[in-house]
């Protein structure tokens, strides 16, 4: 019966957050009906979306955990360097894209590695290393970026970026295929239990035998993986390696999954809700502009996104009957 109320609650959730979407782009829609009536704008957002919603979608896991990554936007710097250096040099893109995912899972692992070895908490953790890899970005590249323009040539860049039937950007696609194994994993698999195990009551994980430490490393490194794939996508769409590649994605990130339904408590929230959350916190600032207000608007209802969520699941946790 617990475990029937724990489904209804999320599917509840996952119900009500599809419903804030429909009702912001009817918002939207009324606000501004020639540019949300037209396929340039959606055909934008499935070109920008991806890059926030794939590691969106990776957190979603790390913080069920009861853990949090700070790093996330620096590793797909990081990476993205590395994905950039190895082609510019090699001319080999399947190596660098090779080299480029196994550095983020590196990455990745570290941190985990970090927070349960040495059990220092993942916040502090993370924001060591967030600097870390951004510093190191800096010192590797001195500030300068690097042209992508002959990987346009390459089967991959199409494959990753290019468009389908000449209009729908191949991105959304990736997105939604990191959404369906995430999912997989999260709700049809044992490891999807041990994450929501870990997150609502880690001693109980342990005393079941889950290996806490191990699922915590990994749920690390699939978000590392997740911010160098990003980080690849979104040089290649501008072909272009920019040193500031990441910044400005840790704030929307974050606030997709927690709008999404993902507790900042752990041990609650759904790779749905965090798609639909990144929908969402991805058409906002296209949205505002559109209706004739500036962009900064966009930073304050991000923030006022995250306060509001961490406050709702706070009081709905206090108030659970299980």
């Amino acid at each position: 019966m617990v475990e029937g109320f724990k489904k209804l609650s999320r599917f509840r959730l996952q119900f009500s957050i599809f419903l804030v979407m429909v009702a912001i782009w009817i918002l939207f829609l009324i606000g501004s009906p020639r540019a949300f009536l037209s396929f340039p704008i959606y055909a934008s957002f499935m070109s920008t979306i991806p890059f926030s919603a794939i590691m969106a979608l990776a957190l979603t896991l790390v913080i069920i955990s009861a853990e949090i990554d700070l790093s996330f936007p620096s590793i797909m710097g990081f990476a993205g360097w590395v994905f950039t250096i190895i082609f510019t040099t090699t001319g080999n893109i399947y190596l660098a894209f090779f080299a480029c995912l196994v550095t983020g899972i590196i990455a990745g692992f570290l941190n985990g590695v970090i927070v349960v070895k040495l059990g220092i908490p993942s916040l502090v953790a993370t924001i060591g290393t967030m600097f870390f890899w951004r510093g190191l970005v800096m010192v590797c590249t001195g500030g300068w970026g690097k042209s992508l323009i002959p990987a346009r040539d390459t089967v991959l860049y199409s494959t990753l970026v290019g468009r389908i039937g000449g209009r729908v950007p191949a991105q959304i696609i990736w997105t939604i295929i990191v959404a369906v194994i995430l999912w997989l994993f999260l709700n049809r698999h044992r490891f999807g239990a041990h994450v929501y195990l870990i997150g609502d009551n880690v001693e109980s994980a342990r005393m079941m035998g889950v290996g806490v430490d191990i699922v915590k490393m990994i749920v690390f490194s699939v978000l590392g993986f997740c911010a160098a794939f990003a980080g690849v996508i979104a040089s290649l769409e501008v072909s272009y390696y920019w040193p500031s590649l990441g910044e400005g994605y840790l704030l929307r990130t974050m606030s997709a999954v927690f709008l999404g339904g993902t507790s900042v408590f752990g041990g609650t929230g759904t790779i749905f809700g965090t798609f639909i959350g990144a929908l969402i916190i991805g058409c906002l600032e296209a949205g505002i502009v559109a209706m004739g207000l500036t962009g900064f608007w966009t930073q304050l209802i991000y923030g006022v996104i995250i306060v509001i969520s961490v406050a709702i699941h706070s009081q709905v946790r206090k108030r659970s009957p299980i």
